[in-house]
C-alpha cells in the first residue's frame, strides 16, 4: 500500500513550521549552554582562578580520554560498564513487570507483599554490599546484582501504581461483556499503562547506572566505576573526571533511546 501524502492547511503548515523552529531554537540553546559552560571551565583554569589538579578541565579531560584509547583501555572499560547496566536495566525492567502483573493479578498478594516492598524501596542498597560480594563474589555478577536490585522496586511501584489506577469504570464494563480477567489486563490495563511504563523506563535508566556504578565502587576490576576509585585514590582527578564525563554520555545516550522508544510506540498508537 502506498502511502497518500497527507495535505495541511496554511495555518496548520505554519504551526508545524514554528514548532520545527521552535525545536532548532532549543536544540541550538542546548548546545550553546553546553559550550559556554565548557568554555567558562577551560578559561578558569587557564587564568589560575581554580587549580586545574583539583577541577580538571576540557582540555585535560580531552587529554586524559585520548590516553585511555591510545592505550586500548577506553573501549575495554567502557564495554564492562555499558554490558553490566543494560542486563540489570533489563532484568529489572522485566522482573519488576512480571511481579508488578502477579501483584495487581492476586488483591491478596499484593496486600501481603506491600509493606515489605515499600521497606526494600527505602532499604539503601549499599549496605547490602558486603552481603552481595558472599552471595555473587567478586566479578559482574555481583554488579550486575545490585543494578537490578537498585531498579527493580522502582520498576514494580511504577507499574503496579499504573496498573491499579486504571479506570474502574472500564473494568466494569469490561466484566459487565463477559470478558475475562486475562482480557481485562490485555486490552484494557496493559495498553492504559503505557505512559507510565515508559516514565519507569526514563526513571530506571538512571538508577540502572548508579546501581552499576555502585556495584563497581564496591567491587570491580575493570569499567568506569573502576576507573573512578582508582583515580580517586592515586589522585588522579583527571581521570576521574573524564571517566564521569563518560558517564553522562553513555546515560545521556540510553535515555535518547527510550524516548525513541516512546515516540514509536505514540507514532504506532496513533497509526
Amino acid at each position: 500500500m502506498k502511502n497518500k501524502e497527507i495535505i495541511y492547511s496554511r495555518e496548520h503548515a505554519q504551526y508545524l513550521k514554528k514548532q520545527k523552529r521552535n525545536l532548532w531554537l532549543v536544540w541550538a540553546l542546548r548546545i550553546g549552554l553546553l559550550a559556554a559552560l565548557l568554555g567558562l571551565w577551560e578559561l578558569v583554569t587557564v587564568c589560575g582562578w581554580a587549580d586545574p589538579f583539583i577541577t580538571s578541565s576540557p582540555s585535560r579531560i580531552g587529554a586524559t580520554i585520548a590516553s585511555l584509547y591510545r592505550d586500548g583501555t577506553l573501549f575495554y572499560h567502557i564495554g564492562v560498564t555499558l554490558g553490566e547496566t543494560i542486563l540489570g536495566f533489563l532484568i529489572a525492567v522485566v522482573l519488576g513487570c512480571a511481579i508488578a502483573l502477579a501483584l495487581w493479578w492476586s488483591d491478596t498478594l499484593r496486600k501481603v507483599l506491600e509493606p515489605y516492598i515499600v521497606v526494600l524501596n527505602a532499604l539503601p542498597k549499599i549496605a547490602l554490599g558486603p552481603l552481595i560480594i558472599i552471595w555473587c563474589g567478586t566479578g559482574s555478577k555481583a554488579i550486575v546484582f545490585m543494578t537490578v536490585l537498585v531498579g527493580l522496586i522502582v520498576a514494580v511501584m511504577h507499574m503496579l501504581s499504573a496498573f491499579i489506577a486504571t479506570d474502574s469504570n472500564k473494568i466494569l464494563l469490561l466484566r459487565s461483556m463477559g470478558a475475562s480477567k486475562l482480557q481485562i489486563l490485555q486490552k484494557l490495563v496493559v495498553p492504559s499503562s503505557l505512559n507510565s511504563f515508559i516514565s519507569m523506563l526514563k526513571v530506571n535508566v538512571g538508577m540502572a547506572w548508579i546501581g552499576s556504578i555502585m556495584g563497581e565502587y564496591i567491587v570491580s576490576k575493570a569499567g568506569l566505576g573502576y576507573l573512578i576509585v582508582y583515580g580517586g585514590q592515586v589522585f588522579k582527578l583527571d581521570l576521574v573526571m573524564s571517566a564521569t564525563c563518560i558517564l553522562c554520555l553513555l546515560a545521556a545516550g540510553m535515555y535518547f533511546l527510550v524516548v525513541l522508544l516512546e515516540k514509536a510506540i505514540v507514532k504506532n498508537s496513533e497509526s
